[in-house]
This record gives structure tokens, sequence and C-alpha cells, in this order.
């Protein structure tokens, strides 16, 4: 508990002081705030006692990207998402790095770490699971992939494809507004 506590606190003055260090930045920094959905799959299909290892997740993420030359850019993002089926909610902050592609484009890697708290009820099939006193959450390491179109001035799609500790999938589309 008191890791997550941490942590969470962590993300929130990351959170908070990220459109500080874009505004305080030189070469055209982007703060940025999305919407998303997307379907993540936990991978744990193959335990018996398994039944729906799966959610759709649907949340939001904010972050900023910093030039680091001519095309290369550097970022930072906290992302927050709620679950219909097998996870209640995940959190969770990453870097990023990546290249644009003309105007608005970008293509990018990934890595940081995400909990993500788990509905037992849905995942066992069992009514009450969730007070047994078995551990509901998990939390590792994720790395992706991503890439990014822009629509209008301050408009871009996304799409990303992420993992957790290669254990579980997770791909999303976005709607992100640029500042």
């Amino acid at each position: 508990m008191k890791k997550n506590i941490l942590t969470t606190a962590i993300i929130a003055t990351t959170l908070i002081s990220t459109p500080a260090f874009a505004q305080e930045s030189e070469g055209g920094s982007t703060v940025y705030a999305g919407v998303n959905a997307g379907y993540h799959d936990l991978g744990a299909g193959d335990i018996a006692l398994i039944e729906n290892d799966d959610s759709f997740i649907y949340g939001g993420y904010i972050g900023v990207d910093v030039p680091a030359g001519e095309t290369l850019i550097v970022g930072v993002e906290g992302n927050f998402n709620l679950g219909t089926g097998a996870i209640d909610t995940e959190y969770g902050i990453t870097a990023k790095l990546g290249a644009q592609l003309g105007e608005g484009g970008q293509i990018f890697l990934r890595g940081g770490y995400q909990f993500v708290d788990l509905d037992l009820e849905s995942l066992t099939g069992v009514s009450g699971a969730n007070q047994f006193g078995v551990d509901d959450s998990i939390d590792d390491y994720l790395v992706g992939i991503g890439a990014q179109v822009q629509v209008s001035e301050n408009v871009s799609i996304r799409a990303v494809f992420d993992t957790i500790s290669f254990d579980t999938t997770r791909a999303t589309v976005g709607l992100q507004f640029n500042f």
C-alpha cells in the first residue's frame, strides 16, 4: 500500500510539473492531453481458475514532448484508465523517444511503469472473490510502440501497442489535443 501511495505521489508530481517544464524549455515543446480506448489482455487465459483475462479500457493521458534534435523528440507521459472486465483501473508513467514524421506525425518507443488493479470476480467468476485477501493488483515495467498523425492544427490521432513485462498485451487508440 505504501508503495502505491509513493508511486502515485511521484506520478502526480511529475504530471503537475510537466507543463511548467514545457513552458520553460525552448525549441517548441508540446504539452498534450488526450482520451483513449482499447483492449488489454492480461495473458492469464491458460491458468485453470481464470475465466476472463481481458478488458475493454478507456481513460486519458497527459504529457509533454521536447525536441532533442531536428527530428528526434523525447517526452514523458502519465496515464489513467478504467476497465470493464478483468481490470478495474490502471495507471502509470512512461518516457517516450520518437521521431517527427512530417507536420505533426510521430513514431515513438515508450518505456515506463504501470499499475493494474484487477477485478478478481471477473477473472475467476467467483462472487465475492475480492474479499479473500488475495492481492488484486499487479505492477511492472511497460514497453511499447506507437504512432500519431496530426488531423488539424492542435488535434492528433494515435495508436499505441504496449506490453507489461511481456506478459500482457494492450492496444489503444486515442484522440490527442496539443497545447
